[in-house]
């Protein structure tokens, strides 16, 4: 696991939608923090520092000590809401953990050996990732910073499952858990045909299509003029 991070916070007392528009308005966030028994408690935020801080994935996943007056509680970040066209942070969410009881949150995937892809390097794919991040259950002392998805061996029309990728020590992959664990291997990458192939394959196709219906009406032509001449 990565160091925990930090981020400080206010006791917010003032609520209500006119209160959080003046904190917005003065360079601050509404948030709140909730869990392991006891009361929500509102909170306020620097926008700049928490939006500095998310420039780190790490932070939507580690641990993050919020430092309020002389009270530190240690959280994990579970909602974030952004405004819908500008680059501003409108609320956070975040959730207390005990250090002695699992939890659950999302990690990001780092796909590696990319350029030694199989399907790419000698089958002319394309890769694509269809997943940045996994849901994991493990004690917040185990949540890694990422995990590394290897991708040498995936070749072309091939996709790569979560159920075949080992999960570090400690971890699980929430997916694969339960009952319906066969019904939710997600596919975490796969490789291709690049788009260009594809569209040669179908202008050649075209021309060929095109090729046939002058030759048929070549026949036709030559076939009317014989009955005529008969």
């Amino acid at each position: 696991m990565s160091e925990a991070l930090s981020i400080n916070a206010e006791i917010r007392e003032d609520m209500g939608k006119g209160a959080s528009r003046r904190l917005r308005h003065n360079g601050k966030i509404p948030a709140v923090i909730y869990g392991t028994g006891k009361k929500p408690v509102a909170l306020t935020l620097n926008h700049d520092e928490l939006f500095h801080a998310l420039e780190n994935e790490a932070f939507y996943s580690q641990i993050i000590e919020i430092r309020a007056g002389d009270v530190t509680q240690k959280a994990i970040l579970k909602d974030l809401q952004r405004h819908p066209y500008k680059p501003l942070l409108v609320h956070a969410d975040f959730m207390r953990i005990n250090m002695k009881e699992s939890l659950t949150t999302h990690v990001p995937l780092h796909f590696i050996n990319e350029d030694q892809c199989v399907g790419v390097k000698e089958e002319g794919g394309q890769l694509t990732h269809l997943m940045n991040d996994v849901e994991i259950t493990c004690l917040p002392s185990d949540i890694p910073g990422y995990i590394e998805i290897d991708v040498a061996a995936l070749a072309l029309g091939s996709t790569l499952h979560l159920s075949e990728i080992t999960a570090p020590e400690g971890i699980e992959f929430s997916a694969l858990t339960g009952p319906d664990a066969e019904t939710h291997d997600l596919g975490l990458a796969s490789v291709i045909k690049k788009k260009e192939e594809e569209e040669e394959v179908i202008e050649d196709t075209s021309e060929a299509t095109g090729e046939d219906s002058e030759a048929s009406d070549d026949s036709e032509a030559k076939g009317d003029a014989e009955a005529s001449e008969e």
